[in-house]
């Protein structure tokens, strides 16, 4: 037992009500369409024989309730958590890309030019965010060594965790790509070393 790795199932909510509109949704709380609710529930069939232990979700509903489906299937209670949500957008929570670009021009370039740092007003920065997170997930992996765990997340949560798992820097948040409904998985190791075995599967 010593050595057995925690093996953490990362999750990304499914398909969200407002996807074609293309919005900055972060905290806003926006509903899982029909066809997210499908896409979780065969995440669900996916992971139905892998003797998960504990489920974790951003409270936000697009993440708790896919938590919820996949739970189900184990019978147990998911625990949502607010620490899991997406990155905080500030004045373009619920706002089309469109309209930020046309509305806030100068912002959008000065957060391409300095992605790490760059605090969207009333929001918070990916710096921010990384610790957040990483504060959250690793009293998880803590509470819950050797153990088969699922979080249900965002994609922004996911790609911290993905950096923080391969040593790579939060100016490269862009370069991981998550889907909706995507599944990631990362063994944890109590010497501090990690492994991800699945990517946006």
């Amino acid at each position: 037992m010593e050595n057995r790795a925690t093996k953490i199932f990362l999750v990304r909510h499914g398909e969200v009500a407002n996807a074609d509109e293309r919005c900055y949704n972060g905290h806003y709380d926006v509903d899982l369409s029909a066809e997210g609710l499908r896409q979780m529930k065969a995440i669900a069939d996916r992971l139905k024989d892998m003797a998960i232990k504990v489920v974790y979700s951003s409270d936000l509903q697009r993440a708790s309730k896919g938590a919820k489906v996949i739970a189900d299937r184990h019978s147990i209670e998911p625990t949502a958590l607010k620490e899991l949500r997406e990155l905080n957008y500030g004045i373009w929570e619920g706002k089309k890309l469109d309209e930020i670009r046309k509305l806030y021009p100068d912002d959008v370039l000065d957060r391409y030019n300095n992605i790490e740092h760059y605090r969207i007003r009333g929001g918070e920065t990916l710096l921010e965010m990384r610790e957040r997170i990483l504060s959250a997930v690793n009293s998880i992996i803590d509470r819950h060594k050797g153990d088969n765990v699922v979080i249900v997340s965002h994609g922004g949560v996911n790609r911290i965790v993905l950096l923080w798992s391969l040593n790579m820097a939060v100016k490269d948040f862009y370069r991981i790509q998550q889907d909706y409904a995507a599944l990631n998985i990362v063994n944890f190791y109590n010497n501090g070393s990690s492994i991800v075995e699945l990517m946006n599967g």
